[in-house]
């Protein structure tokens, strides 16, 4: 009931009827579908009835996952590709064309850096990289699979992002930016595709711990979801297809930090001095 509060009532997952009327017999595609918010989101997808289509760099974590999802009875396929890589991206896209409509598109293959900019002065391939992976690529992927969403007059993208967005934080510059390069791009997006019955979902999630999240050390200390909580409200979105999912305080930080931003940013400045003063005491 505590997280439920903290959340909001969008974080639930939803009734398992709900999921497989609106996923039966339909194909949803999970990108970072090898482990965490991705492979939780497809083992419910894939017990609910839909073809999931698991995308991912590490080929024999895809070929694990979909072995468990069809000995439960469901249907899944192991597309391994690089988002990065634009001509793997094409290369996915091809594959897909053989596969009939793609339904539903999540979007959860992310790259996460937790860095000081005092330490990425001679590191701009970081930059380069999440801006591929959490930007780039996903905008290669959505858009050639829209052109036949629009034709049928019907198509959804969930895209898995951050707190980041509402409340960027110092050291999270390179992931931060580009989960808000695609979360803008997708504003512009969403109201043309709309016209045509294609709907957009953003979810702003607070941590979740996951092997991505693994590395910060002070995150294993803080509270947050799990794999299959997020996936839970994976699932939610595509069966309401909200346009924005975010924690209420979160938004609430937004607002504020847009009307004072000077407040805002002395607020911000005096927790990375904190953060600054520990990190140069464990030298």
């Amino acid at each position: 009931m505590g997280e439920r509060a903290f959340l909001g009532r969008w974080w639930r997952a939803p009734d398992r009827r709900a999921l497989e009327a609106a996923v039966a017999g339909r194909t949803v595609l999970v990108t970072g579908a090898s482990s965490g918010i991705g492979e939780a989101s497809a083992r419910r997808l894939g017990a609910a009835g839909a073809h999931v289509v698991l995308v991912a760099r590490r080929e024999p974590e895809l070929r694990r996952v979909v072995a468990d999802i069809r000995a439960g009875g469901g249907r899944a396929t192991a597309h391994p590709a690089d988002l990065a890589d634009v001509a793997d991206v094409e290369r996915l896209l091809a594959e897909l064309a053989g596969l009939g409509a793609v339904d539903v598109l999540v979007n959860n293959a992310g790259k996460s850096i937790r860095r000081p900019v005092a330490l990425a002065y001679d590191r701009h391939h970081d930059y380069a990289r999440t801006i591929a992976v959490n930007y780039l690529g996903p905008v290669r992927l959505f858009l050639g699979l829209l052109p036949a969403m629009r034709e049928r007059g019907e198509g959804h993208l969930v895209n898995v992002s951050t707190i980041g967005v509402d409340v960027p934080a110092p050291y999270w510059s390179a992931y931060a930016a580009s989960k808000a390069a695609f979360e803008t791009w997708l504003r512009c997006v969403s109201p043309e595709v709309r016209v045509d019955g294609v709907t957009t979902t953003s979810i702003h999630f607070p941590l979740v711990h996951t092997a991505m999240s693994a590395p910060t050390a002070m995150f294993r200390r803080v509270p947050g979801m799990t794999p299959d909580a997020a996936a839970g409200a994976v699932c939610r979105a595509i069966v309401h297809r909200p346009r924005l999912m975010g924690p209420w305080w979160a938004r609430w930080q937004a607002a504020g930090g847009e009307a004072m931003p000077a407040l805002n940013d002395r607020v911000m400045t005096s927790y990375a001095r904190s953060i600054e003063r520990r990190r140069r005491a464990a030298r």
